[in-house]
């Protein structure tokens, strides 16, 4: 039978355990609306980026020296998946859902006779890939982000994934990371880098552009540039995904510590009501057997 002591201890550590969870609800809470406001900035710029390597590229094809991160190698041998999640745990199940996705992504790569490789971001996605993944893992970068996210960190990321292209370690990369919606839902998504996936140009203004110098300079000084925005802008998503993650999970956890709060409570009273109930009716049953 469970001892007052033990059920006393039991409901002190849950105490505890459920202040930490509401200050890291608090926290992740703070931290999601600057999260948030970095993505609704990044995104438009983002959008507009891909449009005008769109309106750039429809003209690819007659450039004399076409750019390889634009049109590729012409190959599909080798498969650079970038699988960016974070270092820290504790948010959910916004790290296994990245993971999970790209299990799946990898599979189908493997069936069509694509040699795969990863790049991982962040500690957690590159812990539980490498469990069954070792081989293929070829670059990883952690820290991420830490303290705060930087365009900095996704130059350096981008930088590696180029020089990685540029000595012909793959022919095609794709990006995949959570898309933050709201505090309670985020969507893995996938964005090939490379070649890169122009969005159609905009038919809605007839406009006629001159560029200058020409589009071939041009896009050779804003194709390495793109691939910086985006991994920036998906490391943005990925920021608010995991602190909207952690909130939700986090008050999960204090709502689930203070149930348990609740039942243990209701135990140790009945538990003492009991205990006493029997020390009443042994001294009731002793003074009866000495009168």
């Amino acid at each position: 039978m469970t001892t007052l002591k033990t059920l006393r201890d039991r409901t002190k550590s849950i105490q505890s355990t459920r202040k930490i969870t509401l200050a890291m609800k608090m926290v992740a809470g703070a931290k999601l609306r600057r999260a948030q406001e970095q993505v609704e900035a990044g995104r438009p710029y983002a959008r507009f980026m891909r449009q005008i390597l769109g309106d750039l590229a429809a003209n690819a094809t007659a450039l004399e020296s076409p750019q390889p991160l634009l049109v590729g190698t012409g190959k599909t041998d080798t498969h650079l998946i970038l699988v960016a999640t974070s270092d820290r745990g504790l948010c959910g199940s916004f790290n296994s859902s990245i993971v999970r996705y790209s299990r799946k992504f990898i599979a189908t790569c493997q069936e069509t006779g694509e040699m795969v490789k990863l790049f991982c971001v962040g500690r957690k996605g590159k812990a539980m890939l490498e469990k069954e993944y070792a081989p293929l893992i070829v670059e990883s970068f952690t820290e991420v982000g830490y303290p705060r996210l930087q365009f900095s960190d996704a130059q350096r990321i981008a930088e590696s994934l180029i020089k990685m292209f540029e000595d012909g370690l793959f022919d095609k990369c794709t990006l995949i990371y959570n898309h933050f919606k709201s505090a309670m839902a985020q969507e893995v998504t996938t964005q090939q880098l490379i070649p890169l996936q122009t969005e159609k140009p905009s038919t809605d203004i007839n406009a006629i552009y001159e560029y200058e110098p020409d589009e071939d300079i041009i896009l050779g000084q804003l194709l390495p540039q793109n691939i910086a925005v985006q991994i920036y802008t998906a490391l943005l998503e990925n920021s608010a995904s995991e602190q909207g993650a952690r909130m939700t999970a986090m008050d999960n956890a204090s709502r689930n510590a203070g149930d348990m709060i609740r039942q243990l409570t209701l135990t140790y009273n009945r538990t003492r009501q009991a205990q006493i109930t029997r020390e009443l009716i042994e001294i009731i049953s002793g003074a009866e057997a000495l009168a």
